[in-house]
């Protein structure tokens, strides 16, 4: 680990970085413009990249890099980071993100309003400058079906099952300040330290998806909130990292949302319900994977 950081900073920038070195640049300047004159350390965690990110990342002295021989997957680079950070606030951001213009201060005075706040996280933007359905209803067993990808939410977008799963346009058009949500992508989001490591911090279980619901649902049933922020704006394109492995992201992407399913939907074993969704996760995990480009 190398990196220069203030003595006493006020947030922690942090990024997971796997074969994003440019991206994650990006991502780190258009924060610390956001950021100005706040006090604030820059963590990179490399989950063993092949295409140089680590020599790109470490030449920078602004930046304290923690280059694993591995790909330790999301949450557990994540805790990585949270575990070296000195600040009380952490800002996690995905390697693609860019940082709008008062993003910071909006997402901060949110945790300062409301004080049981966990996670305050921003509205997200598309690469069109749509809104990114990055608040989420409770998930359950219809989330498969009316989730962002979901197969009924494609036909009936405007359903009132597709619309509480994903709440996102709604708050934006609704002009609040920020709103209590049950969960928020991970993509990028300002987390209480207090919280977080109360907790037991991301669950490394999970390698990557999925963990921003199960710590958003654990940090809940602690006695914490999560509130989405529209007036804090994010872009995100999405999908940098697991773009470079879509065959992994496939597949970790289905093994997670069962983990979750498992873990907290339908807790028996033997419920009827939890072997279909183990056996529909793995059927649908096959098909796409089948039709992935590598």
């Amino acid at each position: 680990m190398r990196g220069v950081a203030p003595l006493t900073p006020d947030v922690a920038v942090i990024v997971v970085n796997f074969n994003t070195g440019e991206e994650t640049i990006g991502c780190i300047a258009s924060a610390l413009v956001d950021l100005g004159a706040v006090p604030s350390e820059v963590l990179v965690v490399d989950n063993a990249s092949s295409d140089g990110s680590a020599r790109l990342l470490g030449s920078d002295s602004t930046i304290a890099l923690i280059a694993n021989d591995t790909n330790r997957g999301f949450g557990a680079a994540i805790n990585q980071a949270t575990k070296l950070a000195r600040a009380p606030l952490f800002w996690i951001l995905n390697p693609d993100c860019r940082v709008l213009p008062g993003a910071y201060g909006a997402l901060l005075n949110t945790l300062e309003r409301h004080s049981d706040c966990a996670i305050a996280a921003p509205q997200l933007l598309n690469g069109d400058g749509s809104v990114q359905a990055s608040a989420r209803g409770e998930p359950d067993a219809w989330t498969g079906l009316f989730g962002r990808h979901g197969l009924l939410t494609k036909f009936f977008p405007t359903s009132g099952a597709a619309r509480r799963n994903l709440p996102a346009s709604d708050l934006v058009a609704s002009g609040v300040e920020s709103a209590e949500v049950p969960w928020v992508m991970g993509a990028a989001m300002l987390v209480r330290r207090e919280a977080f490591e109360r907790i037991g911090r991301f669950d490394e279980r999970y390698f990557l998806y999925w963990e921003d619901a199960d710590l958003c649902r654990r940090l809940r049933l602690a006695g914490w909130t999560i509130r989405y922020v529209p007036g804090a704006r994010v872009e995100h394109p999405g999908g940098a990292s697991a773009n470079t492995s879509s065959r992994l992201a496939i597949r970790a992407f289905h093994e997670s949302a069962y983990r979750y399913y498992a873990t907290h939907v339908v807790r028996s074993p033997g419920n009827p319900l939890r072997l279909f969704a183990k056996a529909a996760l793995g059927l649908r995990a096959r098909w796409r994977m089948r039709h992935a480009k590598n």
